[in-house]
């Protein structure tokens, strides 16, 4: 087993180490990248994905036609967690089966690596290499030396100075009417729940001028919508501040659409609150997390607010792009949470109306405090943590229905993404507020569209084409 760390990471990137005939193991293999989680991992599988295609890889679909797979992980919940470990066991049987040489390899990335570190290599005698998000530059050659024979883990954090974000290409992107950009990573935060500050580092945020290059190329490419991502985008100091950012973003020919994600209600300022009031190109969704609807639940969270700090923010926001649709995170039975206290959630749910609420049952992480005290400030039962997690999604499914029903009969605007993924013969896109619209017409992506409403349910839209659209992919 080999521990990497920055005092020995190759200094090059992959076309450097291409150059020093460094790869050459690489050349005509096949790779299988699978994602779980965030947009952020998301992103960072595309980026892999190009470094290993530079180096002489080629993309695959199926993991049994693979030389190398990939997973790339998300460890803020247990469930996506148990979904990585129990893929691990199901590939354990594929080793050792390949053909020659090339004997299958197995890698893990991601948030579940960084977490879990060489303890992976330890559980896990068949998986081959184990990196973290800050260890993606490297990839091609930890690639490399893990089809050379070494079980290899690099969780190192590089030092915030000296830190490159990837850079997308914008043939990556070509064909696509929304793309996701990096704008910044890791969190200073410390709730109590959450290992994101362990796996993802202490803020780095990625300068303004990145930011703008990597739009511009996307926009030449064709893409219409950016989404910035970030861990806490409110907190991003590239250069300038986020609603600065969103501003120089607006000004990028060719981009129609601006959406970003995620932030914290503490560090929400006015700036921009008002950049929804005077950027028409920022779309009026805001996904703004809450977790819960208890004053005393927050503080043991450490959220750093009350619940009457965050409805003026709602109010503030809603006063400066009526009708901007709201989205947030809840947490059903937290250790500690009484049913007062859940009721409180559900009355906060019931006065915001939140267009679509992400709701998960508290599953402890290790490392964070709500671990280590769930027991002292109160284990709140499986059965009972389910119960309140139905009731608040049902109410939140009636309330995202209603919004949804009442776009009945009017015409809304739509970007094209592509073919209806429930229906070949429709077309989807998105509305300003991120609603799903499945529909009938011949628009291709990229277009701006006018799409009659005809029915709803509680997660999309349904409608025909109305008139032609304007623009579309180059």
């Amino acid at each position: 087993m080999t521990m990497t760390n920055d005092s020995d990471a190759h200094p090059l990137g992959s076309e450097g180490a291409e150059a020093n005939g460094a790869l050459s193991l690489l050349r005509g293999l096949s790779f299988c990248i699978q994602t779980f989680g965030c947009q952020m991992n998301e992103y960072d599988s595309e980026r892999m994905a190009e470094l290993l295609t530079r180096s002489g890889m080629r993309p695959v679909a199926e993991i049994e036609q693979a030389d190398l797979v990939l997973l790339n992980t998300c460890a803020v919940r247990e469930k996506p967690s148990h979904k990585v470990v129990s893929l691990l066991g199901r590939l354990r049987p594929r080793q050792g089966t390949r053909r020659g040489a090339h004997r299958q390899r197995l890698a893990v990335a991601g948030c579940v690596a960084q977490h879990q570190k060489e303890e992976l290599l330890r559980q896990v005698p068949w998986l081959d290499l184990v990196i973290g998000p800050d260890a993606i530059p490297r990839l091609p050659e930890l690639v490399e030396r893990a089809f050379d024979g070494e079980r290899i883990c690099d969780t190192s954090f590089t030092d915030r100075h000296a830190y490159a974000f990837p850079n997308a290409q914008s043939e990556t992107v070509r064909g696509r009417a929304s793309a996701l950009v990096t704008v910044m990573k890791g969190c200073n935060n410390g709730c109590a729940y959450c290992v994101v500050p362990r796996t993802r580092g202490r803020e780095q945020s990625r300068p303004k001028a990145e930011v703008l290059a990597e739009v511009r190329g996307m926009a030449e490419a064709g893409v219409r919508e950016v989404v910035l991502i970030g861990q806490n985008v409110n907190s991003y100091d590239g250069g300038c501040s986020f609603a600065a950012l969103l501003s120089a973003v607006s000004e990028v020919t060719g981009i129609e659409r601006i959406r970003f994600t995620t932030s914290n209600p503490h560090d929400l300022g006015d700036d921009l609150v008002e950049a929804f009031a005077r950027l028409p190109k920022l779309m009026p969704s805001f996904h703004l997390p809450v977790q819960s609807g208890s004053d005393r639940v927050l503080a043991q969270m450490r959220r750093g607010y009350t619940v009457a700090d965050y409805l003026a923010r709602i109010d503030k926001l809603r006063a400066a792009r009526p009708g901007i649709a709201l989205t947030t995170d809840i947490i059903a039975g937290f250790p500690g949470e009484t049913e007062a206290e859940f009721e409180e959630t559900i009355a906060l749910c019931e006065r915001v109306r939140y267009e679509n609420v992400y709701s998960f049952v508290f599953s402890p992480r290790a490392g964070t405090s709500a671990a280590r005290h769930e027991a002292e400030w109160g284990i709140v039962p499986h059965e009972e943590k389910v119960r309140r997690l139905e009731k608040l999604q049902a109410i939140a499914r009636d309330i995202s229905l209603s919004f949804a029903q009442a776009k009945v009969g009017q015409a809304v605007e739509v970007l094209v993404e592509g073919v209806s993924k429930t229906r070949a013969d429709r077309l989807f896109g998105r509305t300003p507020e991120s609603r799903t619209v499945n529909f009938e017409g011949n628009a291709r992506a990229g277009e701006l569209v006018m799409v009659e409403i005809a029915s709803a349910s509680s997660n999309a839209l349904f409608g025909v084409q109305r008139g032609a659209g304007r623009g579309h992919l180059s």
